[in-house]
């Protein structure tokens, strides 16, 4: 069953992408009152740069509601109490997702120049020729809208005790209020949602017959998330997870400091990012190892001693990580949760691992940066952990790469600087796609080197 902590976390993502989506909002606003392209015919080299890099900030953003929503509406995986918080939070989701995908349309739709610009695939993050299209056709039918109509009347009769729930809750009542403000942007003319109402309730009624409001909402939702993943490259139903054996030994081979980079097969997250190898985090160890190495005592840590000894009573391991909610404090579990796994270590004494450790402590509560600006500090990305935590210390130096307008340090950077054993070397590799046991040293450095670059290694393996 999944947990109080997962719900306050989905909440958290919620808020911060609506957040993120208002910011984009006028950056996009703001662009287009600067630039004439429409006249002239064509962007100039700085405003594709521009515009190219709001894009790879919207698509990122909106993948990260997308998985979201596709997670939560499951919510009978939830404690029967915790059910209408878990579908409040996945319809406060997909309402951010209709309201951005109809602002893009009220603004760029009728402008030519603009909506070819929208549509241009992006390699290096996977985004496909045509994604502005596919999300205005998925995001604004009134199919969908019919669907979520079931979650909004769901929310309609029960606001009262789902905003008595939230009570002492800032991110539940932030997605509260999200609801309330976005609502309205489902509405579509009478006669189209009518033909959408029949359409769906031929192919559905007998599906929804003697269901509660809650199970009709539930069907709803899996509905719409559904249409919405008809086209994607995703697996429904596939949880990402180690076996149990791989899981245990993977664990022990970690030491404070190490990063650990992972792969979740048939997942959200591997599109819009670059490469096969799409997330990192960086292990500090368990409590007695970070007590140990006196980390406890750091005016970075002190303050969160209470959660970095509480946070999973049920594992050992702890990471600093920075995922759609901001940058936390989480069990090894987290990254655990995934298919494929690399293991890389700083090639530096002691004294160093632990400087780095404690440095990092300094963004725990940060947002997440879905601009991927490494220029700025006060928003994270899930590599700029690791580069904020070692850039400078022992000798280690992470050279920036300019994708989409912005530098940037993907995983797969860091992985590349262990196989060339600049600062950095594979410890222990597991990914079956390769090979069923875990790799370690050079042998891991092949794994890496027939994996690095490539979205996907399957055929290979078939």
């Amino acid at each position: 069953m999944h947990t109080t902590a997962e719900l306050h976390q989905g909440a958290a993502t919620v808020v911060n992408v609506a957040r993120h989506f208002s910011r984009l909002k006028d950056r996009a606003a703001q662009l287009t009152d600067q630039i004439d392209a429409e006249d002239r015919g064509f962007f100039t080299p700085t405003e594709d740069e521009q515009a190219r890099h709001l894009l790879i900030s919207y698509w990122q953003s909106r993948n990260a509601l997308f998985e979201l929503v596709s997670s939560f509406h499951q919510v009978d995986r939830f404690e029967p109490d915790q059910r209408p918080l878990a579908l409040m939070i996945a319809y406060g989701g997909a309402l951010v997702l209709v309201d951005v995908a109809r602002f893009l349309r009220e603004n760029f739709h009728h402008r030519h120049i603009v909506r070819e610009k929208l549509n241009e695939p992006e390699p290096h993050f996977g985004i496909p020729h045509g994604t502005y299209d596919h999300v205005q056709k998925s995001l604004t039918s009134p199919v969908h809208a019919w669907h979520l109509y079931h979650a909004s009347s769901f929310f309609q009769e029960h606001q009262d005790e789902l905003r008595a729930a939230t009570v002492g809750d800032a991110e539940l009542r932030g997605v509260m209020g999200i609801i309330a403000q976005l609502q309205s942007r489902l509405e579509v003319s009478p006669e189209r949602f009518a033909l959408a109402r029949t359409r769906v309730r031929a192919r559905a009624l007998h599906t929804s017959i003697g269901r509660d409001l809650l199970g009709r909402a539930l069907y709803g939702l899996q509905k719409y998330v559904s249409s919405l993943m008809a086209d994607r490259y995703v697996k429904v139903g596939h949880e990402p997870g180690l076996p149990t054996d791989i899981d245990a030994q993977l664990e022990q081979e970690l030491q404070p400091g190490d990063i650990i980079v992972v792969r979740k097969e048939h997942a959200f997250t591997n599109y819009f990012l670059p490469g096969y190898w799409p997330h990192a985090a960086l292990y500090i160890g368990t409590v007695p190892e970070i007590h140990g190495l006196g980390l406890h005592e750091h005016e970075h840590i002190q303050s969160k001693w209470k959660t970095i000894e509480t946070v999973d009573s049920s594992r050992a391991g702890r990471v600093l990580e920075a995922m759609k909610d901001g940058v936390r404090i989480r069990s090894v579990s987290c990254p655990f949760r995934s298919d494929a796994v690399a293991i890389i270590r700083p090639q530096l004494q002691q004294r160093d691992v632990t400087e780095a450790i404690g440095r990092g402590f300094f963004h725990a509560g940060k947002g997440y940066d879905f601009d991927f600006d490494f220029a700025r500090s006060d928003r994270l990305v899930c590599t700029e952990v690791v580069y904020r935590s070692y850039e400078g210390i022992g000798g280690i130096r992470f050279d920036l790469t300019r994708r989409a307008g912005r530098l940037t340090l993907s995983a797969e950077d860091l992985l590349q600087k262990a196989i060339n054993k600049d600062g950095l070397a594979t410890h222990a590799v597991y990914c079956p796609a390769r090979s069923e046991t875990i790799m370690f040293g050079d042998d891991g450095d092949d794994v890496l080197r027939n994996t690095v670059g490539r979205k996907s290694v399957s055929a290979d393996v078939e």
